[in-house]
């Protein structure tokens, strides 16, 4: 890898997240900028891990509809329905209205409570669209589980034969599956033993599967079928997640305008109670007026645009400034991944740090770390430590970020 080097600036940044606050089982890294890239990792990974992507997956799903609509193979204002029949309730909705998370879909039961494949994709496929409540959350996993069978019908394959035709194979990424090999699944990340509280319920969830996806919607959908979902399922190691990038940046993957229409903000503004919704392009984050709430960092400007992983992932590249951090985690073995108190409480009555840090003694008496909250611990110590080993400057948040633009060429400007 042209350029590489093992950083002991990043490192150091890093090891705040293991060794300092065990917020993290392991974590591998990287950077770059120009063509130059800087690596590091800690805990317990090696350079062949293999890492659940869970919802970083959808930066594949994104990108194989800004390519097909390239290619002239996905028309985004069609309905949904005109794809698949079997979504009998979007006759209305139009695939851009997914692709940008224009409206909330539901399906008439939680995914992950359905007792098999079957079930659950029969709940999927009687999904039903409805504009946005005035809530700051907007995001959600249902628009690319959908989209997921959108794409198979217009490219004519099965998805992951899609998404390894349009981004694996340009990208020369060969350690990227949604059927981990089984000569590989020794390598893979373990995510059992996860511990959560949620309005005073103790959930442990055992029983972990090598190449299972974490992700229960993606569990019960995918399996260990190799059939990938388009919010999660996908598995890759960091070398293939840093070629991943590079070929985003060298549009390997997709054209200039694609990347465009990627990074634009569709759909933050301004609630009634003055807060900001979140700020999302096509299947992704963009930059947020608020850094607590921004998954893109503040050394990426208005053209950038990432996501982050439930089980400890982050990645987000800049097209214009030829920027790209990868970050590669494990945040749920035998750790507290979320506390959602009771009525009344905050993170310091049970015994947590005010930022979700800190352990936790779970009913059987074990004292188990904290990755509560973690997302918002990487400015400070992952992208600081980025900013300084690539001498990057911040870059503020201005008007450029408001403006909305749709493929047909409308543009809205947010107040």
């Amino acid at each position: 890898m042209s350029g590489s080097s093992m950083d002991t600036i990043l490192l150091e940044g890093l090891r705040f997240f293991t060794r300092d606050t065990a917020i993290l089982e392991g974590v591998s890294a990287a950077c770059g900028a120009g063509n130059r890239t800087a690596l590091a990792m800690d805990g317990a990974v090696r350079e062949d891990s293999v890492f659940d992507l869970a919802s970083v997956t959808k930066l594949f799903t994104g990108l194989c509809t800004m390519k097909l609509n390239e290619e002239g193979l996905l028309d985004p204002g069609r309905p949904v329905f005109s794809y698949d029949p079997r979504f009998r309730f979007l006759k209305e909705t139009t695939v851009w209205d997914l692709m940008t998370f224009a409206v909330t879909v539901r399906t008439p039961v939680r995914l992950d409570r359905c007792a098999d494949r079957e079930s659950a994709m029969e709940a999927l496929f009687a999904s039903t669209a409805a504009p946005h409540e005035d809530v700051r959350r907007i995001y959600s996993d249902i628009p690319a589980m959908i989209l997921k069978y959108v794409l198979e019908a217009a490219a004519g394959m099965p998805f992951m034969d899609c998404v390894r035709k349009l981004v694996l194979e340009p990208a020369g990424m060969t350690e990227t599956w949604a059927l981990v090999p089984s000569e590989r699944l020794k390598d893979c990340q373990c995510y059992d033993r996860e511990h959560r509280i949620e309005n005073g319920r103790w959930i442990l969830r055992e029983g972990w599967k090598a190449g299972v996806p974490h992700d229960p919607k993606a569990a019960v959908l995918q399996g260990d079928t190799g059939d990938l979902c388009g919010h999660a399922g996908l598995f890759s190691t960091r070398g293939d997640m840093v070629r991943f990038c590079r070929a985003v940046l060298d549009r390997k993957i997709v054209g200039e305008e694609s990347l465009r229409e990627m990074a634009v903000n569709r759909t933050g503004r301004r609630r009634a109670n003055g807060a900001w919704t979140q700020f999302l392009g096509i299947q992704c984050y963009v930059r947020h007026p608020d850094q607590y709430y921004s998954e893109i960092p503040r050394y990426m400007g208005h053209r950038a645009f990432g996501i982050g992983g439930f089980t400890g992932n982050h990645v987000s590249v800049d097209p214009e400034r030829n920027i790209f951090a990868v970050f590669l985690g494990n945040r749920v073995l035998n750790r507290l991944t979320v506390l959602v108190p009771e009525e009344g409480k905050g993170l310091t009555d049970y015994g947590l740090n005010p930022d979700g840090s800190g352990c936790f003694r779970w009913r059987d008496g074990e004292v188990i770390p904290s990755s509560v909250k973690y997302v918002h611990q990487k400015d400070g110590h992952f992208h600081k430590a980025i900013a300084e080993t690539m001498n990057l400057e911040e870059i503020p948040f201005n008007s450029e970020f408001r403006i909305i633009k749709c493929l047909t060429g409308r543009e809205t400007t947010i107040d």
